[in-house]
């Protein structure tokens, strides 16, 4: 297969690039470390801040530079595009970047771009193929993401800390698949390649990262179907989930010896449609140390001043807690109260005519419609099961969570 030549390759080769060096080195290692970012983009508030060499505070860049490889989620293509005419409405959640933006993702030292998202097609197959370009020119590899199926499923493997193998999938409502003949992402359903390449990664690795783009946006605990879903990859033989899209910070999970991080949040990225939510100012890095019998992980808050567009660190939000099983089911219904919310705000943000003082029947019509704008039963912005399950939260379960802390973070948004 395509992913053990990728292997035995890179064994003969044994190399890597070093980014602090600026040089190849001895590739056979017996520890090694990840640090994954939450969303990068340049749009708007960050639009040209790749001049401003303070973008990244010292603090955040000894955070990056501790690690031997830093995974960025490049949120979009980097291509050079004429400024839209029109930001109005739904028309600013496109997304591309200037490829001057690079100079911020090697200043990083970021070997590995996750490009699996729902905006890397923004600006067309002809921005995947020319990102994909600029990273081969950059010594970096890409992830998710391929101008045919075969590219976008394919795993990176690290030969260190007894093999890393990493891949990257995306949500079905807003990730555009790839095909034989099409660009694109690999989806996070496509259950019987991501089944493949675990199966692959094991044969010769010890760990197996999938690195997800989804959840849903602007809220505080994962909906019950994504929290599933991330199970269901550690049955399948994943050690670890590393998702982000939220665009804030979410909660973690240690399942066994195994963990999920639900969302990192945002790391560069600053719109006027996120000022209108909640702590989409705040986001996490998160460090992972492998061995070859064991992984540990620590984490750095990371915080956007809006007033220099400057990342600094930051103290961890309250919401990055281990929140296992019990603890999620006496939450759940609160959570899922603050993601009516959110969306709402959003709904109003967008088409304020249309949504400013709606009454809450009305409300329940646009969440309760089987057909609404970016639903996947079952899958993603299901409302069909959130909607109901917010109104339950007035029965205060939630009350009976220890985990007080989290139960403030949420009440905030409400």
């Amino acid at each position: 297969m395509v992913h053990s030549l990728l292997i035995r390759i890179e064994r003969e080769q044994n190399l890597y690039y070093d980014f602090g060096n600026k040089q190849y080195g001895d590739k056979m290692k017996k520890q090694s470390t990840f640090v994954f970012t939450g969303d990068i983009g340049f749009d708007k508030y960050m639009d040209r801040k790749w001049e401003d060499k303070h973008l990244i505070t010292d603090g955040v860049l000894r955070f990056l530079h501790s690690s031997d490889h830093v995974v960025a989620n490049v949120e979009g293509a980097l291509i050079d595009l004429p400024p839209q005419d029109d930001t109005s409405g739904v028309k600013q959640l496109i997304h591309a970047m200037n490829p001057n933006a690079i100079k911020v993702l090697n200043h990083m030292h970021a070997d590995v771009w996750n490009l699996c998202n729902n905006h890397i097609l923004d600006a067309g197959e002809e921005g995947v193929a020319q990102t994909i370009k600029l990273a081969k020119e950059n010594h970096v590899q890409t992830v998710g993401v391929g101008m045919n199926i075969e590219e976008a499923a394919r795993p990176l493997v690290f030969d260190e800390a007894g093999g890393i193998g990493l891949f990257s999938v995306g949500y079905r409502r807003g990730c555009k698949p790839a095909d034989v003949n099409r660009a694109g992402c690999l989806l996070w359903n496509d259950m019987e390649r991501i089944q493949k390449n675990i199966d692959e990664i094991k044969k010769t690795c010890r760990w197996c990262v999938i690195v997800c783009h989804g959840g849903e946006e602007f809220t505080s605990l994962p909906s019950s179907y994504t929290r599933d879903r991330y199970h269901k990859f550690l049955e399948m033989g994943a050690d670890i989930v590393v998702a982000h899209h939220p665009h804030v910070p979410m909660n973690y999970e240690t399942v066994n010896d195994k963990v999920i991080f639900y969302s990192l949040g945002n790391f560069i990225f600053d719109t006027d449609y996120q000022r209108a939510q909640y702590n989409t100012e705040h986001g996490i890095l998160v460090k992972i140390n492998f061995t070859e019998k064991k992984f540990t992980w620590d984490a750095c808050g990371i915080r956007i001043n809006r007033d220099l567009e400057h990342v600094r660190t930051a103290k961890l939000p309250d919401i990055f807690t281990d929140v296992q099983e019990e603890e999620y089911k006496k939450l759940e219904a609160l959570a899922a109260k603050m993601m009516v919310s959110a969306y709402k705000r959003q709904l109003i943000y967008l088409n304020p005519k249309e949504y400013q003082n709606v009454s809450e029947e009305k409300w329940k019509e646009n969440f309760l419609n089987p057909k609404r704008s970016g639903r996947v039963e079952g899958e993603a912005l299901d409302f069909q099961i959130i909607y109901p399950l917010a109104k339950t939260a007035d029965d205060g379960e939630w009350e009976k969570s220890k985990l007080k802390k989290v139960i403030k973070y949420i009440q905030k948004q409400i």
